[in-house]
């Protein structure tokens, strides 16, 4: 593992994305129970890190994180910055109140939305892509990411009702 590769545009908006996103966790207003955010802060790191180690730096090598193919530091903060990303998933599906009718098109937004943050992190040489990858590949992943997250979320506050919300 290297520490740090090269200390410059990636490495600098990983900090403040980072910093940025926990945050948004500790200052939004307190709508899911302290278990439902650790859970969703959990479940964004590992879905993260499962598709980074699969089809990223991993088994497929679609694509490279940071400035190299070996990890370093600044990969931590990016795996980090995941946990937000699954928080406000659940937090906006608890302040939207979404339901059945409404859910496909919030995972849509979301789907896209991972687009957009994907585009942004190209732009800023967070992600680099390579083997043929290439951004719209993302969509489909997104959409079934927020679709497992939805249902997950849904199963969990059904079978345990207690812990979907601050009460």
């Amino acid at each position: 593992m290297i520490w740090i590769g090269k200390f410059d545009i990636n490495e600098i908006s990983l900090l403040l994305l980072t910093v940025a996103a926990y945050l948004f966790v500790m200052f939004t207003p307190k709508k899911l129970s302290r278990e439902i955010t650790c859970m969703s802060i959990l479940w964004g790191i590992t879905t993260g890190i499962l598709y980074d180690f699969t089809i990223g730096g991993g088994l497929l090598d679609l694509y490279r994180e940071n400035d190299t193919n070996h990890y370093e530091l600044f990969d931590l903060f990016y795996y980090a910055l995941y946990g937000p990303f699954g928080y406000a998933f659940i937090y906006f599906y608890e302040v939207l109140k979404i339901r059945k009718k409404t859910f496909a098109f919030y995972v849509g937004g979301w789907a896209l939305f991972g687009v957009i943050a994907q585009w942004l992190f190209t732009l800023l040489h967070i992600i680099t892509y390579q083997n043929n990858y290439s951004l719209p590949y993302s969509f489909p992943i997104f959409l079934l990411t927020q679709t497992i997250t939805g249902l997950f979320y849904h199963y969990v506050t059904t079978v345990y009702p207690s812990g979907d919300s601050v009460q």
